[in-house]
């Protein structure tokens, strides 16, 4: 929950509770990422990683983009960014502050890291997640010797860490995908989409990766206008788009969602560079018409309260 709903308070309060906590390290300097990780050290805690990829776009399908992208500027008065083709999003940074402060457990996303940083983050005593959609992808990280993996169903909310961003549809239930995983290592394999924990226990899941049922915890730092849609009685359905990042993630579907999906290349990091201004605006207006609202399919069960409520709720 890169986009702001993951909190150093929401990873205590999980910590209190008895779960995991996940701060995100993504889209934020490593000086951020750092003063939150000293907010959190007390506590049992994990941190998220990007793993940088290059935008598999072409500069000119981006420029397309940009141009279409126009008239939202225009609404929200906002200047469009020239094109950013690259962006590792401080990733060697971010590794060295995971290893510097021991972080008890790390994940990494949208990629599979080198041998020598699952090495590095080993030897000072982290534990290494990596999120998977697919067995190929499976086989893929097990290569670098991680100590655990995440089966990632296309029915989770956000970003989907699929290694196929141009023909990935987000139809895998967690529990197929838990279920494919598997079958090809031996490693615990947590699972991650559909807010069922007590069957995907059941099935075999080490643990289960929760984030839209806590969107709406009173420790979350969910923005207002996606909490109003949220508990408006009807949230509508959820879609996987690129529109706002050029990688897909799952969202809650609206005007933006209709107006790019079609049209959005597969450029991440590119595409959430183009979309930033827009989205800040938006946000800033409480207009949730052109906010990226990530959320899983069973956003519709969210309710709010404080985190340790929430958490007995879900497990049943």
């Amino acid at each position: 929950m890169a986009g702001g709903p993951t909190t150093p308070e929401l990873v205590i309060a999980a910590a209190r509770a008895g779960a995991l906590g996940f701060l995100a390290a993504g889209y934020k300097t490593p000086e951020a990422v750092e003063a939150e990780v000293r907010a959190v050290s007390a506590n049992a805690y994990g941190l998220n990683l990007f793993v940088p990829t290059p935008s598999p776009a072409e500069p000119a399908e981006l420029e397309r983009y940009r141009e279409a992208l126009r008239p939202e500027a225009d609404r929200y008065g906002v200047e469009l960014p020239p094109l950013r083709l690259t962006d590792d999003d401080h990733y060697a940074a971010k590794v060295d502050l995971a290893v510097t402060y021991r972080v008890p457990v790390v994940s990494f996303t949208f990629g599979v890291p080198s041998v020598a940083t699952v090495r590095a983050l080993r030897a000072a005593g982290s534990a290494v997640l990596i999120t998977v959609t697919t067995e190929d992808e499976a086989r893929r990280a097990l290569a670098v010797e991680p100590d655990a993996l995440i089966a990632q169903g296309g029915t989770a909310g956000g970003h989907s860490s699929t290694l196929s961003p141009a023909t990935y549809r987000g139809d895998r239930s967690a529990a197929e995908v838990l279920a494919e995983v598997r079958a090809v290592t031996g490693l615990p394999v947590l699972a991650a989409g559909g807010g069922d924990v007590p069957g995907l226990l059941a099935a075999g899941a080490a643990a289960v990766q929760c984030g839209t049922a806590f969107l709406l915890a009173d420790e979350a730092g969910t923005r207002p206008a996606q909490r109003a849609v949220m508990q408006s009685g009807d949230p509508g359905p959820t879609v996987v788009t690129r529109a706002f990042t050029g990688q897909p993630a799952r969202a809650l579907r609206n005007r933006f969602v209709d107006t790019y999906s079609a049209i959005a290349p597969v450029g991440y990091p590119a595409v959430h560079h183009l979309t930033a201004p827009i989205r800040a605006a938006a946000a800033r207006l409480g207009d949730a018409g052109a906010l990226n609202l990530w959320a899983g399919v069973n956003v519709a069960a969210a309710r709010p309260g404080p985190l340790a409520t929430l958490l007995d709720h879900i497990q049943g």
